[in-house]
């Protein structure tokens, strides 16, 4: 049987809550479609809210909800500390409802706040169209103003399990710091089986994990991964309802996914630790490791390199033993006017022509940029380090990699 994720959306399939009603997904479970999902678990002494989107979709997911059951709010839970997942807390929230997270919370809240202005510019290229697209849909939605992004503080935390009962139904909160945070819970309802496991497999149900994102985050461990997939993989759930997309359904399927996952996850890291003590350099680790055969997992949101490299400088850090250069704060790119003087623009670019030629892309990239660096309008440079991009683009499956290429085409067209 073919492995899952290639019968599943990817990243750029992500769309607003759009949705004039909550699904039913579970017995008495509703989701709201948005950015991310939110989930409505109905019982009879009220409701029970898991994850509340972005702050501005809120509105639409709370009357999704309402007109399911407009009975009170007893409790909200937050399998992490992302916007997407925490932004529409205030919405939600009355004054008898409890808010849980887990004891983690409290970091990930203060790296947002910390580095908003940071993460946000640096998420933007990949994230600004759908941000835009879906606060139109808001507005159009609502009476009134947006609601705003939620900055909660949670009522009650916990280190490693919860458990709680609501209207006589059970819910069993677990810790999986392998997760896009160290936040990272999932909810389990065991009479259902039913697991909701946000963003602990990342965004795309079926892909390696993403380490370490583009847009800059804490690493993430790739132990800590495979531990927190094996956790959920040991509940036996016949049901996986994520933070994006479809429910995955069917225990067998489940199965042989989680451990198709968490094994790609810990070959990854025994080759990294592998060569990083045979003396291998990190550049030669991201070239030559490859998952085998039975472990293909999809590489749409993380890549297989860039998690070598992300194992690599958790375990050591910036330093690649390298160059002494690497100790001081002169970056490689101080030299490249000496470089464009001393060898010539027009003979960089007449190799960079050549390597793309040659299919050798990304050294086609970096002669290109030496050049552009000391002369950004210099044309021929330009049309090189373009169609290396757009060879790039090609080739590319990834989500982040794509809305990249995307920006700087357009920026070396412009």
């Amino acid at each position: 049987m073919p492995p899952l994720y290639r019968s599943r959306p990817g990243a750029h399939e992500i769309k607003p809550a759009s949705a004039e009603r909550a699904t039913e997904v579970g017995p008495d479970i509703w989701v709201s479609p948005g950015l991310s999902n939110a989930y409505l678990i109905r019982t009879p002494a009220g409701r029970v809210i898991v994850n509340t989107g972005m702050g501005f979709e809120a509105g639409v997911h709370r009357a999704n909800f309402d007109a399911v059951d407009s009975g009170p709010v007893r409790w909200i839970v937050l399998t992490q500390g992302h916007y997407d997942h925490v932004g529409g807390v205030d919405t939600f929230r009355e004054p008898a409802t409890q808010v849980v997270a887990h004891a983690n919370f409290g970091i990930w809240r203060d790296d947002n706040e910390r580095l908003e202005a940071f993460r946000s510019r640096n998420a933007a290229f990949a994230w600004l169209h759908a941000i835009m697209a879906a606060l139109e849909h808001a507005k159009r939605r609502s009476a009134g103003d947006l609601p705003a992004q939620s900055r909660p503080e949670p009522t009650a935390t916990f280190a490693d399990t919860l458990h709680f009962v609501c209207g006589g139904r059970s819910f069993d909160l677990l810790s999986t710091p392998g997760g896009e945070t160290t936040d990272s819970i999932v909810v389990w309802l065991p009479a259902d089986r039913i697991c909701l496991c946000g963003n602990v497999f990342g965004a795309l149900f079926g892909h390696i994990p993403n380490l370490v994102t583009m847009r800059g985050d804490r690493y993430r461990d790739a132990l800590q991964v495979a531990d927190s997939i094996e956790r959920v993989r040991q509940l036996e759930p016949e049901c996986l309802l994520t933070g994006h997309f479809e429910p995955i359904r069917g225990r067998e399927l489940i199965q042989r996914e989680l451990v198709r996952l968490r094994d790609a996850v810990l070959f990854l890291h025994d080759e990294t630790v592998k060569g990083m003590n045979a003396g291998r350099d990190v550049h030669t680790l991201m070239r030559t490791i490859e998952l085998p055969p039975e472990l293909d997992v999809g590489q749409g949101y993380g890549k297989v390199a860039w998690n070598v490299r992300a194992i690599w400088e958790n375990y050591a850090g910036w330093f690649h033993h390298r160059s002494t250069s690497e100790l001081y704060p002169v970056p490689p790119a101080a030299a490249f006017a000496d470089l464009v003087e001393l060898a010539g623009a027009e003979a960089l670019v007449t190799r960079a022509r050549r390597h793309l030629e040659a299919g050798e892309t990304v050294e086609a990239l970096q002669l290109s940029e030496i050049v552009l660096s000391v002369d950004n309008a210099h044309v021929d440079a330009r049309v090189v380090a373009l169609g290396a991009h757009e060879a790039l683009l090609a080739r590319s499956v990834n989500f982040w990699e794509t809305a990249w290429l995307r920006r700087q085409i357009e920026r070396l067209r412009a």
